[in-house]
C-alpha cells in the first residue's frame, strides 16, 4: 500500500484515538522544530508498538520512530508517511545481589537514572542529563560522563523482519554512538532493554548525579536543542573544533551556534529547520577547510529536504 492510497480511516479503525493526521512534530522534538507528520501514531506498550510497525512494515509503509525526540532535526516540510511516537513506559527492578532494571523503549533515560537513585541504586548516573529514551539510547549507543549504553546493556527486545527477538549487548555492533542498527545492518525496532545497575546508597549516588548536573551546566547551554549536533573526531572535540573556526555565536534567523558550546546549536524561538541545515554545513565547510577534519553527524536528519 501508498502512503498516498492510505487513508486515515484505516488507521483509525485499526488504532483508534492513537491515531492522529497532519500534527505539527514541533512538540515532541527536543528542539522544538519541525513540521507536520501526514500521520501520527502514539504507542503506549511495547505490544502497541510491536503491533504499530508490524501494520506498517506489512503495508510497506514510510516510517519514523520518534521517543523523546533528541537527536534529531524534523525539516519544516516534515514527514511524509507514519510517525510512531513512543510512549511505552514500563519499567520493572530486580534488587538483589545483582540489580537489574527492565523497561519499554520510550522510557526517557535522564527519568530513569533519577528514579535508579532513589533506590539507591547506581551504574546509570552518566544518563542523568541524556534527554532521550531508552530505545534510542539502545539505537544509538547513547552515552555521556565516561558512561554509555554499551557498559550497561544485558539484552534488549527487538522486533526484527522475523519477529521478537531478545539480542544481548554483544550483537549490537556497538562502536562510538554507533550500532548495528544505525548503520542500517538490520531492520529493526528496540521494544524494551534490560540494564544492569549496582548496589549503593541513596547519598553516594545523588551525590554523583548531582556532579554530573552541575557540570553539564556549566559545559553545555540552555535552551531548546538537539544535543550534540557532531560526533568527537578521533583524538578531538567537534566543539572545540568549531570554537577554534570562529563560529561561536554565529548566527542565521533564530538559529544559533551557543556561544558556550560549539557543539551545540541552539532554538532561540520559532527557528527554522532550513536555518539550523544552513549552519551545520557552514560548521563541516569551514572546519574542513581550516583543520581538514570531515565533522559527522550525530543528529538525525528527519523528513523532506529537497527544498534546502
Amino acid at each position: 500500500m501508498m502512503i498516498n492510497a492510505l487513508s486515515f480511516e484505516v488507521l483509525q479503525s485499526k488504532f483508534g484515538r492513537n491515531a492522529k493526521q497532519n500534527v505539527s512534530l514541533t512538540a515532541y522534538t527536543s528542539a522544538r522544530i519541525g513540521g507536520p507528520a501526514d500521520y501520527l501514531l502514539t504507542a503506549n506498550s511495547a505490544d502497541e508498538l510491536a503491533e504499530m510497525v508490524s501494520f506498517i512494515w506489512e503495508q510497506n509503509l514510510p516510517y519514523v520512530i520518534l521517543g523523546g525526540g533528541s537527536n534529531v532535526l524534523v525539516s519544516d516540510q516534515g514527514v511524509r508517511g507514519i510517525v510512531v511516537l513512543n510512549r511505552a513506559k514500563e519499567t520493572r527492578f530486580e534488587s538483589g545481589i545483582q540489580p537489574k532494571v527492565w523497561c519499554e523503549a520510550g522510557v526517557v533515560f535522564s527519568n530513569l537514572a533519577n528514579r535508579c537513585a532513589s533506590k539507591g541504586l547506581a551504574g546509570l548516573e552518566w544518563a542523568c542529563t541524556v534527554p532521550g529514551s531508552i530505545g534510542g539510547a539502545v539505537f544509538g549507543n547513547a552515552g555521556a560522563f565516561d558512561g554509555d549504553m554499551s557498559g550497561n546493556l544485558i539484552w534488549a527486545e527487538l522486533l526484527t523482519e522475523h519477529g521478537r527477538e531478545k539480542w544481548s549487548v554483544e550483537k549490537m555492533g556497538y562502536g562510538y554512538r554507533t550500532s548495528i542498527f544505525k548503520r542500517s545492518e538490520i531492520k529493526a525496532i528496540v521494544l524494551s532493554a534490560e540494564l544492569m545497575l549496582k548496589n549503593s546508597t541513596k547519598e553516594e549516588v545523588a551525590v554523583k548525579i548531582e556532579q554530573f548536573g552541575e557540570k553539564r551546566k556549566a559545559t553545555q547551554p540552555p535552551g531548546a536543542s538537539m544535543g550534540s549536533m557532531f560526533k568527537n573526531p578521533a583524538g578531538d572535540y567537534a566543539g572545540r573544533l568549531i570554537e577554534a573556526a570562529g563560529l561561536k555565536g554565529k548566527r542565521i534567523g533564530n538559529a544559533e551556534i551557543s556561544p558556550v558550546h560549539g557543539n551545540f546549536f541552539i532554538n532561540h524561538g520559532q527557528t527554522k529547520a532550513s536555518d539550523v541545515r544552513v549552519l551545520i554545513e557552514l560548521a563541516q565547510k569551514t572546519v574542513k577547510e581550516k583543520f581538514a577534519i570531515q565533522l559527522e553527524l550525530e543528529v538525525e536528519l528527519i523528513g523532506e529536504w529537497n527544498n534546502v
